[in-house]
């Protein structure tokens, strides 16, 4: 998985490398809400994406790396099996996050190509709204293996009250799974219906700060409770 998740990173680079011999050396880098070309500047700027990409695929690496070590030193069947499989979880969402923002990055580039060799004034492709469509997507993905994560540190929704107990921690990440997937469908939902793509964001942004104060509200229910139950 992690061979898998660095050849998609990789890819993204490799990618922009060829593609920026056949664009001009200036080229669309910035638009105004209204999809209007604010900012031209170098095409080698279009490699700073591709980095960042790599750079989070390496921030990835050292937390699977994390959890493999903990696998390797744990004492017991059950850390064994919880550390292992939250360097499967992570992994999974390694690759599905590469593959997302080098899809971003292939709208991207086609765009800027087209808009450069026309010399338009305007955005020929919303990559905000692909953006956050994409967005959308990788929430559902979090979401639908974030119900697998064991208790840990680093990864998860944690906070004192859903890291309480195995009981909290389960029950608080599940419903913050289920909520971050719900945001997930409307993102898409909203991204696709609305023509302003900076309004969706913005409606993005907002479903995920509700999702995150109900999750949270839920999480101190849980805690209370276990807390009644002498647990």
């Amino acid at each position: 998985m992690k061979k898998i998740m660095w050849a998609i990173s990789f890819i993204s680079l490799i990618g922009t490398v060829i593609v920026l011999q056949f664009m001009p050396d200036r080229i669309p880098m910035h638009y105004d809400m209204a999809g209007n070309i604010d900012r031209w500047g170098s095409k080698y700027e279009s490699l700073i994406f591709p980095i960042l990409i790599l750079a989070i695929s390496l921030l990835w690496t050292f937390m699977i790396k994390y959890f493999e070590k903990k696998e390797q030193k744990a004492t017991d069947e059950k850390q064994r099996a919880d550390a292992k499989t939250n360097a499967k979880v992570i992994k999974i969402v390694g690759v599905s996050m590469a593959a997302m923002f080098t899809i971003m990055q292939g709208f991207i580039m086609y765009g800027s190509y087209h808009e450069a060799i026309s010399n338009a004034e305007k955005q020929t492709i919303d990559t905000s709204k692909v953006a956050t469509i994409l967005m959308g997507i990788i929430f559902i993905v979090l979401g639908n293996f974030m119900t697998k994560i064991r208790a840990n540190g680093a990864v998860g929704f944690r906070v004192s009250w859903s890291m309480y107990n195995e009981n909290t921690w389960r029950k608080s990440n599940r419903f913050a799974a289920t909520m971050i997937m719900i945001v997930g469908g409307l993102t898409i939902i909203t991204a696709a219906v609305m023509r302003n793509s900076f309004g969706a964001m913005m409606v993005m942004l907002g479903y995920l700060f509700i999702s995150i104060i109900v999750a949270l509200i839920y999480a101190h229910k849980v805690y209370k409770k276990e807390i009644a139950e002498g647990r």
